[in-house]
């Protein structure tokens, strides 16, 4: 095979993105290690036809979640000229204004701390969606010249409170320099909620009025929203029915965010812009999107077979995994498709970055069980923001760079990979910026998109989440129950399990009647080395 046609293949595609004309950067995926027949396109030509159909008729405002009866909006974000109403329009571009000038008056001192000084660091209360975005975001983007430096409550962990409020309170200005936001679309999300109660109480420890730190990202008329009216919040800043959480990093949850953090949201907004216009196009050889979703499809037999290990070359996507264990277990994570039928279907996401991952676990990859198929994200530029701490090209060997090295290891291991007979996909971009980060978020969105309808389910509805969300909601129902038939006299947790009427609950109720104990909440009774399940417990 002569040089030139090794170099021309089916499975690889390069997209030069650009906006209105004006280029923005380039995209290129290779899938020659997928396996794909040769003659893909065709082979899914229809049902890629309906899956474009399915996608154009949801970016034209369709009802895409039943179960809500809402649509899926998450496109009109970066372009809102498509939107589906002169209403929505609107808003969409109210809000990137809003976002811009907030920002200007925090950044000039317009808009000051309870204290009279400048904001210089910011806490984003969220969860999921809420925060894995604006995570990454930060992540992958920021450094030294951060206009406010960004921590996270992403949970409803104490420890990790404490850990983060001890960082708050010792750097910079403390609480009094901490601008704070809360995001919850439903303004009812209790790990979010718990994140603001326990932020509001370290600021009145602190002597500090809350509300003059406090920004609140939520619907209109949620209970969020009434707490901020009420207790006069800095802002607020909308969110909409038409944005899924897993979907809004290009909303104000991750918009704002990213502007108080410094970071050039216009750019993000573009990039994901233009990926939207590359994956809008019917042909499949054309379309990125399309290709990956048939190389999910190849890689899993479209019914979740294989695993997706997504392997950044490149520190500052760490994060990426994470990001994307959301959006694609959560969307494609489904017990029936849209017929009624039951199908289990999903894809499971894990991943690492290069070169960790050489002295982690591609061991298995290449050598143990091939339940997996890999995506490499390789950026060609060595340096997204040189800060003058090291040459250009620090030499450690003759004529090879740290960089250099990093790109051996991904080669070294697509090849390794490839002689087992590991599938592989390796997504390649010219430059970590925000252009590239908004084009890769909105390759991802698509290509789940995209994947959905090959598999017929609907990417835009979670009813796994909300099962969980009762289920925990009735387990704080028993600790209630339980406190309130603890007494005096020291009862097993089958005894008060009993007592609540909650019989069937015993071992559930002995996980809670410990946990308080160990809290100290309560008092348990235990002798010598008789079982914990033994145990007795009383009130305080």
């Amino acid at each position: 095979m002569s040089e030139s046609a090794a170099l021309t293949r089916r499975d690889f595609l390069f997209t030069k993105l650009s906006d209105d004309g004006a280029p923005l950067c380039e995209c290129r995926l290779d899938a020659s290690a997928m396996d794909l027949p040769a003659d893909w396109s065709s082979r899914f030509g229809d049902s890629l036809a309906r899956a474009h159909q399915a996608m154009t008729q949801l970016e034209a405002g369709s009802i895409a979640n039943p179960d809500e009866g809402r649509m899926v909006g998450h496109y009109w974000l970066r372009d809102p000229d498509r939107a589906p109403s002169e209403e929505i329009r609107t808003a969409i571009y109210d809000c990137q204004r809003q976002i811009h000038d907030f920002c200007r008056a925090i950044f000039d001192g317009t808009t000051r701390s309870s204290t009279g000084e400048l904001f210089r660091k910011l806490l984003v209360i969220g969860i999921g969606g809420s925060a894995l975005g604006p995570q990454l975001v930060a992540s992958a983007l920021g450094g030294a010249s951060d206009r406010l430096t960004p921590y996270f409550f992403d949970n409803t962990d104490p420890d990790g409170f404490d850990r983060v409020l001890s960082q708050l309170a010792l750097r910079d200005g403390g609480l009094g320099t901490t601008l704070v936001l809360i995001v919850s679309k439903s303004g009812g999300t209790k790990e979010t909620r718990n994140g603001m109660l326990a932020a509001q109480q370290a600021f009145s420890q602190a002597g500090l009025s809350f509300a003059q730190h406090a920004v609140a990202v939520t619907q209109a008329g949620s209970e969020l929203a009434k707490t901020a009216t009420q207790q006069g919040f800095v802002a607020q800043f909308p969110m909409w029915d038409f944005v899924g959480g897993r979907t809004s990093e290009l909303s104000a949850v991750g918009l704002l965010p990213a502007a108080l953090q410094g970071l050039a949201i216009d750019e993000l907004l573009a990039g994901a812009k233009a990926m939207d216009r590359a994956t809008r196009l019917s042909d499949p050889a054309r379309n990125p999107a399309m290709l990956m979703a048939v190389c999910w499809y190849q890689a899993t037999d479209g019914k979740g077979r294989r695993d997706l290990v997504v392997l950044p070359y490149k520190d500052r996507l760490d994060l990426l995994s994470r990001y994307l264990q959301q959006l694609i277990m959560e969307s494609l994570g489904k017990e029936l498709d849209r017929d009624g039928n039951t199908v289990n279907q999903g894809i499971a996401v894990y991943g690492n970055k290069g070169a960790t991952d050489q002295h982690a676990y591609v061991q298995q990859l290449r050598d143990g069980v091939d339940n997996f198929f890999v995506t490499f994200i390789e950026v060609l530029r060595d340096r997204s923001q040189p800060v003058g701490l090291l040459p250009d090209a620090l030499l450690v060997e003759e004529s090879v760079t740290p960089g250099d090295y990093l790109l051996g290891f991904l080669l070294g291991t697509e090849q390794a990979l490839a002689e087992k007979g590991r599938r592989s996909l390796t997504l390649t971009v010219t430059e970590l910026s925000a252009r590239s980060l908004g084009a890769l978020i909105a390759l991802f969105e698509r290509t789940v998109g995209y994947y959905a309808e090959l598999i017929n389910v609907n990417a835009y509805h979670q009813p796994g989440v909300e099962a969980g969300k009762r289920a925990a909601a009735s387990v704080l129902s028993l600790q209630k129950m339980l406190l309130s038939v603890l007494g005096d006299k020291p009862l097993t947790a089958t005894e008060l399990a009993a007592q609540a009427s909650a019989s069937e609950q015993a071992f559930v109720a002995w996980k809670i009647l410990e946990h308080l104990a160990e809290n100290g909440r309560i008092r348990r009774l235990r002798s010598g080395d008789e079982s914990p399940l033994a145990c007795r417990y009383q009130r305080r």
